[in-house]
């Protein structure tokens, strides 16, 4: 559906390329693997050849580290239609986890930490993850709880802890880590951001925790233990304890861009069963000329536009230097409550076919509810909302109110 959004000239032609490139060249593989193994790691490296050649390989990043330079609000379209695919955004290098991480990166990292760890990442050559939650009690949604600690040895930190749901873990070839560097501190000014190579002395993956999704990606979230972990100085990310101010730096823009995958997802979803139910009969006519279907497609396409608009609102404030946080966990909940009745929707209207590997949507159904709970749950988003909500309120406003007394 073709709805105007304030966006520049660039920013649609990348999007533009970006959809063309994933008819093109990323669903015809997508095809090739539903309903069976993951894609290869030769298959994404093909996919990311073929997106340099169509120019939209890693737009976000700056040109001295390989990307393309794009302003972060410009490639915000780009992350849509390269959300339509769940390879769309492997192939495109704009994928969770290693996306924010190369934008910590590049906000964060020392000349010799950009060309160690950065350059590999944006080259596909290495791939990170970021190690903050931690299991139970340890931090999480309420990441003040974090319990991972790193203490000081000479010219070196020594880290031990135990986290999980380390997205890409597994395969990571080094770590963003977050761990408690004043343990006298409230961990909001007492905790540090560590770049921890994944093959050093000390780092254990215990497993992949078994988990809804994952599909024609393989992504796995690992489960690690990290036990008398030896990091040189020079492997401290940033400011020694602000890492919960710099995990705000990664992760605001980083919820804004999980947004805009998600919408592209959801469009997609809702183009395969626009497509399905024109073609299907039933009941005397086209399932696409039945009123109800008609209506639930109506508002679908509505809240797509109010969630676009909402994180482009968000993604403007944060260009001219606003944190945004209120407006980022307003689109982000709203953004994963809305593409999860979108493609449940879309599912519905495919009726069997919906939740047969032929299609799509089935993958997409499993892999849109970690939405609600990946990068912040819906109830810390909204306690966020709600704390500014309740902020200026002034008790004597009740003195304002005429009582009716009948």
């Amino acid at each position: 559906m073709d709805v105007r959004y304030d966006d520049g000239e660039a920013a649609r032609e990348l999007a533009a390329r970006t959809r063309e490139f994933l008819d093109e060249e990323v669903i015809p593989v997508e095809r090739e693997v539903l309903g069976g193994d993951p894609v290869t790691g030769e298959q994404v490296a093909d996919l990311r050849a073929a997106a340099r050649e169509y120019d939209v390989y890693c737009p976000q990043i700056g040109e001295e580290f390989g990307g393309m330079g794009v302003d972060f609000r410009d490639a915000l379209p780009m992350f849509e239609a390269a959300g339509r695919s769940l390879l769309g955004p492997l192939a495109c290098r704009v994928d969770a986890p290693d996306e924010g991480n190369m934008h910590t990166l590049e906000l964060l990292g020392t000349d010799d930490q950009r060309e160690e760890y950065l350059r590999p990442l944006v080259a596909g050559e290495v791939s990170s993850g970021f190690s903050m939650t931690e299991p139970m009690q340890g931090g999480g949604s309420d990441p003040k709880m974090l319990k991972t600690a790193a203490r000081k040895d000479g010219d070196e930190w020594v880290v031990d802890g135990h986290k999980w749901w380390t997205t890409g873990g597994t395969e990571a070839d080094f770590l963003i880590v977050m761990a408690r560097t004043d343990p006298d501190a409230h961990p909001y000014e007492g905790c540090s951001l560590f770049l921890v190579d994944a093959d050093a002395d000390g780092v254990a993956v215990e497993r992949d925790i078994p988990h809804l999704g994952g599909g024609v990606t393989g992504t796995g979230h690992a489960e690690i233990v990290f036990e008398g972990v030896r990091v040189p100085e020079g492997n401290l990310l940033g400011e020694r304890n602000e890492g919960f101010q710099h995990a705000q730096q990664r992760l605001g823009p980083a919820r804004l861009t999980h947004c805009m995958r998600y919408s592209g997802m959801a469009e997609r979803a809702l183009d395969v069963a626009k497509a399905y139910a024109t073609e299907r009969e039933g009941f005397g006519g086209p399932l696409a000329e039945k009123q109800s279907l008609r209506y639930d497609v109506a508002d679908a396409e509505t809240r797509l536009h109010a969630v676009r608009t909402t994180v482009r609102d968000a993604a403007d404030r944060i260009a001219r230097g606003d944190e945004a946080r209120v407006q980022v966990s307003m689109s982000k909940t709203f953004a994963a409550n809305v593409v999860q009745d979108v493609v449940d929707t879309c599912l519905q209207a495919c009726g069997a076919n919906g939740i047969g590997k032929d299609l799509p949507i089935s993958d997409f159904y499993e892999a849109v509810r970690q939405f609600r709970l990946v990068d912040g749950a819906d109830e810390v988003h909204k306690r966020v909302v709600a704390r500014e909500a309740f902020a200026d309120v002034d008790p004597d406003e009740l003195a304002n109110v005429t009582r009716y007394d009948g």
